[in-house]
């Protein structure tokens, strides 16, 4: 089958919708306006309204039926910390937040597909519709979870989407086991001793140290991980100094470590201590790690992926999934849900991406052609897994 009819016929307030919350973005659990909207356009479709998880989260409910089955179908709502550089009509009205990610664009195909059932409750059961603040570093989804939303809505299986700049608009993507990896943080400090830039010899300048350990870093994937595992470490900011003719006495190093297995995560961490105390210490300063571990890999279970994927084949073709997908590093905290829940993670295309414009970049925009594949996906998911008898 192709999208369901029925969206069609109110795409263009959804699109409206979708720029209405792209020109409001708000950080991780801020989320006030969105969820206000949210919260009223569920009330509007029919369906029970919850506030106050994780602080910002919203739950809709549709319940049909005797049936104790229950489906999650879950949407993040917040923004990133970053200015938009886009100059079209529905561009972010807050400096220094933007929707460059798409959360506009999921919350946006959840409210349409909860718009669909709450009409034509052709299922049996309840569907549980997550709006889940801060998922961009924040972690709300681990609070959500932490906070009791498995116990307060009960969900035999729970399903989220992810929009993909490169993958066609009409095509959706998945995998079994791994999906996104394990994305965790750093901060290295190097103390050493300054002094005048004419004169290094006479101190221990720490921004070489610094780049030794930086070097060092990168062998760690390199050297010390199986070549059929995947890890990286990325250097995201070096601070140190403040004029031209002076070496400081501190150097501070931030980053990100990606990775999927266990195993591999504590090698990293390991290694990485090592890495940093032993480079500083041949130099005569010391360094210290403070390593953080953030969201934990997005794992999907077989038989949910499968479930899923199937689904999507309804609506775009067969020849449009790609049920194997090679795994992201990029990192999702949907994967506490998963830890919590059967469930699933897939990929929806977003069109080529102008001028290569992917996710996280300034000038990234939602593709609005593809809501309506968003909406039919999210709404037959629940359809087919509480199937009327």
């Amino acid at each position: 089958m192709p999208v369901i009819p029925e969206v069609l016929d109110y795409l263009d307030e959804l699109s409206e919708i979708r720029r209405d919350i792209h020109a409001h973005p708000e950080l991780g659990f801020t989320e006030e306006r969105t969820g206000d909207l949210v919260a009223a356009k569920l009330a509007e479709y029919g369906c029970e309204v919850h506030r106050g998880l994780a602080t910002t989260g919203v739950v809709g409910t549709i319940r049909r039926g005797n049936s104790l089955r229950a489906i999650g179908l879950r949407a993040d709502m917040d923004c990133l910390p970053m200015q938009e550089l886009n100059g079209f009509p529905h561009r972010s009205q807050y400096d220094g937040q933007m929707h460059a990610c798409g959360h506009d664009g999921h919350t946006t195909m959840l409210l349409g597909a909860a718009r669909y059932l709450a009409a034509t409750r052709n299922f049996e059961g309840t569907v549980h519709f997550i709006f889940q603040p801060g998922e961009e570093g924040y972690g709300g989804g681990r609070v959500m979870v932490e906070e009791g939303l498995f116990d307060k809505f009960p969900c035999d299986a729970v399903f989220a989407m992810h929009n993909k700049p490169g993958i066609p608009i009409g095509s959706m993507a998945t995998r079994t086991g791994a999906m996104l990896a394990a994305s965790d943080r750093f901060d290295i400090r190097i103390k050493a001793r300054g002094g005048h830039a004419a004169h290094p010899h006479l101190g221990t300048d720490p921004f070489v140290i610094g780049a030794q350990i930086v070097m060092g870093l990168q062998t760690i994937p390199a050297r010390n991980i199986d070549p059929v595992d995947s890890a990286v470490i990325s250097i995201g900011f070096m601070r140190g100094g403040s004029a031209y003719n002076v070496i400081p006495d501190e150097l501070h190093i931030g980053g990100t470590v990606r990775s999927f297995r266990p195993e591999v995560r504590a090698l990293l961490e390991r290694r990485m201590d090592e890495v940093v105390r032993g480079t500083a210490s041949l130099h005569g300063a010391t360094a210290e790690l403070d390593y953080r571990r953030g969201y934990p890999p997005t794992i999907n279970h077989a038989d949910e992926a499968s479930f899923a994927a199937d689904v999507a084949a309804e609506i775009c073709g067969e020849a449009q999934i790609d049920r194997n997908i090679a795994p992201s590093l990029g990192g999702e905290d949907f994967s506490y849900m998963l830890q919590a829940r059967p469930g699933a993670m897939l990929w929806i295309g977003n069109g080529p991406g102008e001028g290569g414009c992917l996710l996280h970049n300034a000038r990234y925009d939602f593709n609005d052609s593809a809501l309506p594949v968003g909406v039919s996906f999210f709404a037959l998911l629940a359809e087919r897994f509480l199937a009327v008898q």
